[in-house]
C-alpha cells in the first residue's frame, strides 16, 4: 500500500492538536483533502491554477482517535462543572462561549471544539487511530510514516513533520501495591468516574494529591465515608498560584524533558494551592490526609502502622502518563523513560514535535506549544523553498 504524502501530520485533536492546526491554517497550509480537491481537473480536463498555490502553501492532516470533537473533555465526569474546571483556556482565535458556571464541562466544551473545527475548516479525520510512527528510510531528512487504522481501513501518511498532540487521557496511571488482586471491592481511576451517587453509603479510599483528588474528595464525601491517602504529606500554599510560581514550575518540567526524564508532577514543584473545594472539604472536616496503605486485603487496607481500614472502593486519582506508545518504532525513549524535547521539538529526531507534553500540558501551554511548533516548521520550509 502506497503512503499518502503530506507536509505535516497532526496526531490528536484536543487543545494542543487544534492549536497546531489553527496556526498551520494561519500560516497558509491547507488540509490535504482541500489540496486534493484543488488538483482535480475541471470539465475541460484542465487542472485549476489554485493547485499551484496549494502546492506552494503546503498541506496538513489532523488525525483523531475519538468518534467526535471535544478531546478529553467529552470523557470527563458529569459533575465537573464549568465553574470548577482547572485552568480552562480558550482555543486561539475563538473564545469559549459564555456558559453557566454550573453547566457540565462535557456538555459545553465538546460543542465548542466542534464549532472551532468547522469555523477554521480544519477537516479533522476521525475516528482514526495511529498505530505507529516510523522512519521511511535512514535519510534524516526523509519522511516519517504515520500508520493508521480507521473504519474505512488502514492508511499510511508520509509526513515531512509530525506534530504529536495525543495528551494523556488514554493512559491513566495506577500504581502497584501488594494485595490489590485480593481486594474484593471496586477499583477505578478518575478516567472512569461518573458521579458520587454511585458510592452512596460506601467507604471510599481516594488516593492522590492532585487537584482532581481533592475535588472528588469534596464531592464524594457528601454521600459516602471517605479516606484520603497520599504518598507524602501535601505542602499547602496559602498564596494564589501566581505567575512566578507557575514560571518556576514550568521551568522545572522543561529542564526535565530537555534531559529526557519523565515530565514529573507540577505539584511537587509548586505545592498544593487552596481551592474552593479544598476549603469546603476542610470546613466539613474531611480534608484529612492519611499515609498510603502498605497492602490491600479482601475487605480493606492494611496501614503502615499495622492498623486496618475497611474500604468498599479504591478511587485512584493518581494522574495520567503521556500516550506515546505509537512512537515506539522511532526508538526515541531514553533509558530514564522520557523523550528529549526542547522548544516542543524532539532533539533526537527534529521531524517530530511533542506538544501537550511536559511543560505544555496545561491548556494555555498547549496553545503556545502549537504556535511554537508551527513557527519552526514554517521557518524551515521557507528556507528550503528559497534554497
Amino acid at each position: 500500500m502506497s503512503a499518502t504524502p503530506v507536509d505535516v501530520a497532526v496526531i490528536g485533536a484536543g487543545q494542543a492538536g487544534l492549536s497546531a492546526a489553527y496556526h498551520l491554517r494561519r500560516s497558509g497550509f491547507v488540509p490535504v483533502s482541500e489540496a486534493d480537491a484543488s488538483q482535480a481537473p475541471d470539465a475541460s480536463g484542465a487542472t485549476p491554477a489554485a493547485s499551484a498555490v496549494v502546492a506552494a502553501a503546503g498541506t496538513f492532516v489532523v488525525l483523531d482517535a475519538n468518534d467526535a470533537p471535544g478531546g478529553a473533555w467529552q470523557h470527563r465526569w458529569e459533575s465537573l462543572k464549568m465553574g470548577t474546571v482547572n485552568n480552562i483556556h480558550e482555543l486561539p482565535g475563538f473564545p469559549v462561549p459564555p456558559a453557566d458556571p454550573q453547566a457540565s464541562s462535557r456538555d459545553i466544551l465538546p460543542p465548542y471544539f466542534a464549532e472551532y473545527e468547522e469555523r477554521f475548516a480544519l477537516d479533522v479525520q476521525r475516528p482514526v487511530r495511529v498505530r505507529a510512527v516510523r522512519r521511511e528510510d535512514d535519510d534524516p531528512n526523509g519522511r516519517l510514516l504515520v500508520e493508521t487504522e480507521a473504519p474505512s481501513g488502514p492508511r499510511t501518511w508520509a509526513a515531512r513533520y509530525v506534530i504529536n498532540a495525543t495528551g494523556t487521557w488514554t493512559r491513566p496511571f495506577r500504581p502497584y501495591y501488594p494485595g490489590l488482586d485480593r481486594f474484593a471491592g471496586r477499583q477505578l481511576h478518575t478516567a472512569e468516574y461518573v458521579s458520587a451517587e454511585e458510592f452512596r453509603g460506601k467507604r471510599v479510599a481516594i488516593v492522590g494529591a492532585g487537584v482532581s483528588a481533592v475535588q472528588l474528595l469534596d464531592e464524594i464525601s457528601h454521600v459516602a465515608d471517605t479516606l484520603w491517602m497520599t504518598r507524602s504529606e501535601p505542602v499547602w500554599v496559602e498564596e494564589d498560584f501566581d505567575i512566578p510560581a507557575r514560571t518556576a514550575a514550568i521551568a522545572g518540567v522543561e529542564a526535565r524533558v530537555r534531559e529526557g526524564l519523565p515530565p514529573g508532577s507540577v505539584i511537587r514543584v509548586t505545592g498544593m494551592h487552596w481551592t474552593p473545594w479544598a476549603r469546603a472539604a476542610e470546613a466539613r472536616g474531611v480534608l484529612v490526609r492519611h499515609p498510603m496503605f502498605a497492602r490491600a486485603e479482601e475487605t480493606g487496607l492494611r496501614m503502615p502502622d499495622g492498623s486496618f481500614e475497611p474500604a468498599d472502593v479504591i478511587l485512584w486519582a493518581t494522574g495520567f502518563r503521556p500516550a506515546l506508545d505509537h512512537l515506539a518504532p522511532l526508538k526515541l525513549r531514553t533509558p530514564a523513560g522520557g523523550f528529549r524535547v526542547a522548544d516542543t521539538r524532539s532533539t533526537d529526531d527534529p521531524r517530530l514535535f511533542l506538544i501537550g507534553y511536559g511543560p505544555s500540558q496545561s491548556t494555555v501551554g498547549a496553545n503556545r506549544a502549537g504556535r511554537q511548533a508551527v513557527r519552526q516548521i514554517v521557518a524551515e520550509r521557507a528556507a528550503a523553498l528559497a534554497a
